[in-house]
């Protein structure tokens, strides 16, 4: 079976002073890039298509699942590291303005708070539960960037950093599964439906 990791596409920048989840919608450019995957996925016809809860995942999903005629299943288990924060910066854009804080980051600060072991464990297993339904089948996964890290690290046998794969917008990571259970890695952060 073929399952491909796929980044959302960019969001909003959202700041909540109530501390409620910020849960940013995309921006037009993420929508632009959520039409160019649907384009680009639409050739490839996966079977089925499954996304996070999170409303930047779902917004991704819909037109590739528009495009594939199918129904976008929500799965929980695919959520981000940070999906409870009130805040949400597109990392690029911190990048951009605050390189210090972004650093910090990227090196564990984004995630200093978080259980890692169990958000991998987590994401091992939802998306072990998406391949034992589809075996002999290619399945799209909109997801997160530390969604794609955990499990291209478990695959790859990378734990730290745990971010080490920096996955662009929309980018698509290909992982080959073998009857057998056996796991290996086709591509990571194809970006090529984004270019012209």
């Amino acid at each position: 079976m073929e399952l491909l990791l796929i980044r959302h596409a960019l969001p909003l920048r959202v700041e909540r002073a109530d501390g409620t989840p910020a849960d940013p919608p995309l921006s037009d450019t993420g929508h632009a890039q959520a039409e160019r995957l649907a384009v680009w996925l639409a050739r490839e016809k996966p079977h089925a298509v499954y996304t996070s809860p999170l409303r930047r995942a779902r917004e991704t999903a819909a037109p590739v699942a528009e495009a594939l005629r199918v129904s976008a299943r929500v799965e929980p288990g695919v959520v981000e590291l940070d999906h409870q924060s009130s805040v949400y910066v597109p990392l690029e854009e911190l990048k951009a303005m605050d390189r210090e804080r972004w650093l910090e980051l990227v090196r564990g600060g984004l995630y200093a708070q978080i259980d890692v072991p169990a958000f991998r464990r987590n994401v091992l297993h939802a998306l072990g539960r998406i391949i034992d339904s589809h075996r002999g089948e290619r399945v799209a996964v909109v997801c997160h960037g530390g969604v794609i890290n955990a499990f291209a690290g478990d695959v790859l046998g990378v734990h730290e950093p745990f971010m080490f794969l920096d996955a662009g917008y929309t980018s698509i990571s290909r992982f080959l599964i073998a009857g057998s259970g056996e796991r290996s890695v086709a591509s990571l952060n194809e970006t090529g439906h984004l270019r012209g």
